[in-house]
């Protein structure tokens, strides 16, 4: 994480703190300028926390710890800017997570790709006892993207079948088409 950094400035000298007489001091002056260098990295820290906790702004190795907070999962292959979007988008996709515009909302932010989704999820009700369920009776979603190069296709499909598994609640299957961009499924 963090660490001290030589000869970073302190924004409040102690030496300034005291009454005048103690100013031409040197051992004060060498002892108080030792504590301002230990103190200077959590001064300015905390002078700027709200820049370290807002993800846009926040130092790059900051960036995984306030990633933890929010349950978002950022790796080193994408770049910073990215990464800085999926933390800040992550409360919200939260909030969505478990349907279908919280599956897309995932898929575009893990893939860059635009999903179409099918599933076989429905709602109705009726004032009659006993009548017929909507829906199937085993839930399932079929996720299909398409991408532009077939190379592109194996690593696609191995990234939507991780992000389905955690993504899709446990009791509903699932279905990956990867399909290149001239509609042939690879």
């Amino acid at each position: 994480m963090r660490g001290t950094l030589p000869g970073l400035p302190t924004p409040h000298p102690l030496l300034h703190q005291l009454p005048a007489v103690y100013l031409d001091q040197p051992f004060l002056e060498r002892f108080l300028g030792a504590l301002d260098e230990v103190l200077a990295p959590v001064l300015l820290t905390l002078d700027n926390l709200p820049a370290h906790l807002d993800p846009r702004t926040a130092p790059e190795d900051l960036l995984e710890w306030l990633a933890g907070w929010v349950a978002a999962e950022v790796d080193g292959e994408r770049s910073a800017d990215r990464r800085r979007a999926v933390v800040a988008g992550a409360v919200a996709r939260h909030r969505r997570r478990g349907t279908r515009a919280g599956l897309a909302a995932a898929i575009r932010v893990e893939t860059g790709l635009e999903p179409e989704i099918s599933e076989s999820g429905a709602t109705s009700w009726s004032g009659e006892p006993g009548s017929a369920l909507p829906g199937s009776a085993r839930p399932w979603v079929r996720v299909r993207v398409r991408v532009a190069d077939v190379r592109a296709v194996a690593p696609a499909r191995a990234r939507l079948e991780r992000l389905l598994a955690a993504e899709v609640p446990a009791q509903v299957g699932y279905a990956v088409e990867v399909m290149t961009a001239d509609g042939t499924e690879a």
